[in-house]
């Protein structure tokens, strides 16, 4: 069956097993809030999704380099100009690094307009004794550890909806009204050159991009792309009830996308092949994503392939790898080699960060920086090896100088841990270590 003709049963996911989904405790109230955010204004464009498959399909030939991150888990105390601004600016950074210094072109995908929702390994947390539903999210409920705040709400889903646009008008703002002209390199890096050694090593990098400019327009040249940059939305899609209500169909080609960001893409936990987020996720014609975890087989991957992109279409698939450091070298190679001698057309994206988290003795969930390299460092060898195009990184990272992940050029110790950990769910990357790591992966690239 072509994916054409397989898209339009959109409810067909509700007949299945959902894994992750929130214990709402008024379904009616739920449903009220559905059928307001099904008749509220598309937050992307189906043409807009389609150009983002257009990127993708070039990554899959091997001509592109995906540059997905931002947050873990968005708050919705977190929709302002000035988070919002650094977080653009600490991509825009490392594209830059990664442009000039791989010599690739970079497709930028923002983790951000709609990364509200996370999963959970249990339904539950206990602090002293007391026990209350665990945090999932601003969308779900809130972070306080009180009855009220961990209550599954469904009006956060209308909240969640606003904080996206909110951030997309920000993003669209920022990408195209001057902000993003890369005769702002410099002043991308203004507040930061001083104290880090990734700002001065970047400083350096920008003043030989100024030279090139200066060179070509001296000849003539000034291209429109130098004064803007396409800038894509993604989110992992993980309450069905929500990227449900905001799928509209396409009035160009009378196709579904789900209209809540560019890229969604399925969790580790939620891949199962007859699960509801496989099946929601066959009916969209968004280019998706589906993370993998080390179990991963290629036989499950060969299955998400016939069930996720009948067509073959590049483009539409990205499998974005997370195995942790140790296992990347042992579980890659076999997926890769019998995903690509099976004819799939697919991006590989290695996502460092979710297989290298553990406790400090502190008590905070944390990743070392050398463990996040080193999966990406695997990762390029598997695929020089097997002959193959190592598509991308997917990171979670902050504009902010925080101290959540250890290690880095700049260097963060566990003890420096509790000095600003200020995440919502999982440790990020702060700025300095987001540009270490894209001069890493620039000469990992260039080989």
């Amino acid at each position: 069956m072509s994916a054409q003709s397989n898209s339009l049963n959109l409810d067909s996911w509700r007949a299945l097993p959902a894994a992750q989904q929130p214990e709402w405790p008024d379904r009616g109230e739920l449903e009220k809030v559905v059928a307001e955010l099904g008749g509220l204004p598309p937050l992307v464009f189906a043409g807009e999704c389609d150009k983002l498959k257009e990127d993708l399909a070039a990554v899959t030939r091997g001509e592109a380099f995906v540059l997905q991150g931002g947050d873990c888990a968005e708050t919705f105390a977190g929709a302002t100009a000035d988070n919002v601004r650094n977080k653009l600016k600490t991509l825009l950074q490392m594209a830059i690094v990664l442009t000039y210094a791989g010599k690739v072109p970079v497709v930028k995908i923002g983790r951000l307009a709609g990364q509200f929702a996370k999963p959970r390994s249990k339904n539950t947390e206990v602090r002293d004794g007391v026990e209350l539903p665990a945090y999932r999210g601003d969308m779900v409920n809130g972070f306080d550890f009180t009855a009220e705040a961990r209550e599954p709400d469904p009006s956060r889903l209308l909240k969640a909806y606003h904080s996206s646009a909110v951030t997309l008008n920000l993003a669209r703002a920022f990408t195209k009204g001057g902000y993003a002209d890369l005769r702002q390199v410099h002043a991308w890096n203004q507040d930061f050159v001083a104290e880090s050694p990734a700002g001065r090593r970047y400083e350096r990098l920008a003043r030989e991009i100024d030279q090139a400019l200066a060179f070509m327009r001296a000849c003539g040249a000034e291209p429109e792309e130098f004064h803007s940059v396409e800038f894509y939305s993604s989110h992992e899609a993980l309450i069905l009830d929500y990227d449900h209500a905001l799928t509209r169909i396409d009035s160009r080609t009378g196709l579904p996308y789900d209209v809540s960001a560019h890229m969604v893409w399925i969790g580790e936990r939620t891949r199962q092949l007859d699960g509801a987020h496989v099946e929601f996720f066959s009916r969209i014609r968004n280019p998706i994503g589906v993370k993998l975890g080390p179990t991963t087989t290629p036989d499950d991957a060969l299955a998400l392939v016939e069930k996720l992109n009948p067509d073959n279409v590049p483009g539409r698939l990205t499998f974005i790898t997370r195995m942790g450091a140790p296992k990347i070298r042992q579980h890659l190679p076999r997926l890769v080699k019998e995903v690509t001698a099976a004819g799939a057309q697919v991006a590989w994206v290695c996502d460092p960060m979710h297989g290298n988290t553990f406790e400090a003795p502190s008590g905070h969930k944390t990743r070392r920086f050398g463990d996040v390299l080193d999966e990406v460092a695997g990762f390029f060898e598997v695929h020089r090896t097997l002959g193959t195009h190592p598509g991308g990184i997917h990171i979670e990272f902050t504009g902010d100088d925080v101290t959540e992940c250890v290690g880095g050029g700049h260097e963060i110790a566990e003890g420096d841990l509790a000095t600003r950990y200020e995440t919502a769910c999982d440790p990020r990357l702060n700025r300095s270590q987001s540009l270490d790591l894209a001069f890493q992966v620039a000469e990992l690239y260039r080989g």
